[in-house]
């Protein structure tokens, strides 16, 4: 009999230790209270939206709604921008976004007061390869855009004015960041 009580107790502990390592390594113990999907777990300045995930749309494939005007996640096409100061799809929007760009948008058809020096002191200047890379400030036109927008992946911060300091501390702290890494990102191109 106790020889039984023995190795029910060595099964016990061994049970209690494999839940205790599997929740310590999970996260389960110390882990967030965030939702699964619907942040993408990335807090910052601005305007959150919930991660509409980066799938790429093959050809002939229904657009998604987007949760924001202009999104700032979704499926999309993967075009990259090629210039600066134009205005962009919101296929070209949503992989430069993806990346780590930041955009700037402005209704104007040229950029407003002081965007254009606020650009240059927080990024090189802009090339297609940054932009490509995700370290790029991207101006760009929209046609109806009041003030300035300011977007990155699952974030929006409209101000004024390029004087608003809100700006420079969105970009500062968004460039370069981008989607998370997720399952869709290795689906095959199409």
């Amino acid at each position: 009999m106790t020889r039984w009580l023995e190795r029910a107790a060595i099964l016990i502990v061994s049970l209690v230790v494999a839940i205790a390592i599997i929740a310590l390594l999970s996260g389960g113990l110390a882990g967030t209270q965030d939702s699964p999907g619907v942040t993408g777990g990335q807090k910052g300045p601005g305007i959150a939206y919930r991660d509409q995930g980066d799938l790429r749309l093959r050809p002939g494939q229904p657009r998604p709604h987007y949760d924001s005007d202009p999104p700032t996640s979704g499926s999309h096409k993967p075009v990259n921008v090629m210039r600066d100061r134009a205005t962009i799809s919101n296929d070209q929007l949503l992989q430069a976004l993806q990346v780590g760009d930041v955009v700037l948008m402005y209704g104007t058809r040229k950029p407003p007061p002081g965007l254009v020096e606020l650009a240059a002191r927080l990024a090189p200047p802009f090339t297609p390869a940054l932009a490509a890379t995700g370290g790029a400030v991207i101006l760009a036109r929209r046609p109806g855009t009041r003030g300035i927008i300011a977007l990155a992946w699952t974030h929006m911060q409209p101000v004024a004015s390029a004087s608003d300091p809100r700006l420079a501390e969105f970009v500062n702290y968004w460039l370069g960041r981008g989607a998370p890494v997720s399952s869709s990102a290795a689906l095959p191109k199409s």
